[in-house]
């Protein structure tokens, strides 16, 4: 989405206020929170240096994103068509399946884990 210069704070602020919106929602879905909490439960504060590590690679990862998509105007799947080779692209894609079905399945144990008042101790 091009977001023209000139169209005063409000209106640019307007623009990008939806896909800003969607980026957080991802970030604090239901699916995350039981995740947490489940995990919170059983182990406390001791993992808590995984979230930590964890949320400054997002950052890293959405700033190299943003850079890209600034510099180039391409979004990531864009530029990895344009730039990579198919015997790159595949496993990228493969990798890319696997971790989304990771973290279905971290939401739903932590949903399920969470929402029927399992206790691990």
């Amino acid at each position: 989405m091009e977001v023209p210069a000139g169209l005063g704070m409000l209106r640019t602020f307007l623009r990008v206020v939806g896909p800003g919106y969607l980026v957080a929602v991802g970030y604090m879905d239901p699916g995350n929170w039981a995740t947490d909490l489940a995990a919170g439960t059983q182990f406390g504060y001791r993992l808590l240096w995984v979230i930590g590590l964890s949320s400054l690679m997002a950052m890293v990862l959405q700033s190299l994103c943003c850079r890209l998509g600034i510099a180039t105007r391409l979004d990531l799947a864009q530029a990895c068509t344009r730039l990579l080779t198919r015997f790159c692209r595949i496993p990228l894609w493969l990798l890319a399946e696997v971790g989304i079905i990771a973290c279905d399945l971290a939401e739903l144990v932590g949903s399920a884990s969470g929402s029927a008042g399992w206790r691990p101790w």
